[in-house]
């Protein structure tokens, strides 16, 4: 074996590992606590009546544009699909803040189709 074949050899071990790690760095990686099959966080439902607030949420969430775990549809009534959101000022459903870094859940608002993408 010459160097050039163990050279090329060498770069492409290195090309593998690091394709790897950007394609697990795309957000497709599963989230912990998330059910897709129940549409629910911890066992919060991702749909209903939900509250904003600066502290104490059930749920941390990110606004995103790419790569979102849940898309969200803000409704004004019947909030009864994964996704659609009523927002309230009492008697929430669910409790969430607005985070910038460390989300449990990042979040893509739309008009339509709302749920898993």
């Amino acid at each position: 074996m010459n160097w050039q074949s163990l050279l090329f050899s060498g770069f492409s071990a290195v090309f593998a590992l690091l394709s790897t790690d950007v394609l697990a760095a795309t957000g497709d990686e599963p989230v912990a606590g998330f059910d897709k099959d129940a549409c629910a966080f911890d066992g919060f439902p991702l749909y209903g009546n939900i509250q904003i607030v600066d502290s104490f949420p059930d749920i941390k969430v990110q606004v995103v544009e790419s790569f979102a775990d849940l898309h969200v549809e803000v409704v004004t009534s019947f909030p009864n699909k994964c996704g659609q959101w009523m927002l309230v000022e009492s008697f929430p459903d669910v409790k969430i803040q607005y985070v910038s870094s460390f989300p449990d859940l990042k979040i893509k608002m739309v008009t339509s189709f709302p749920g898993i993408p």
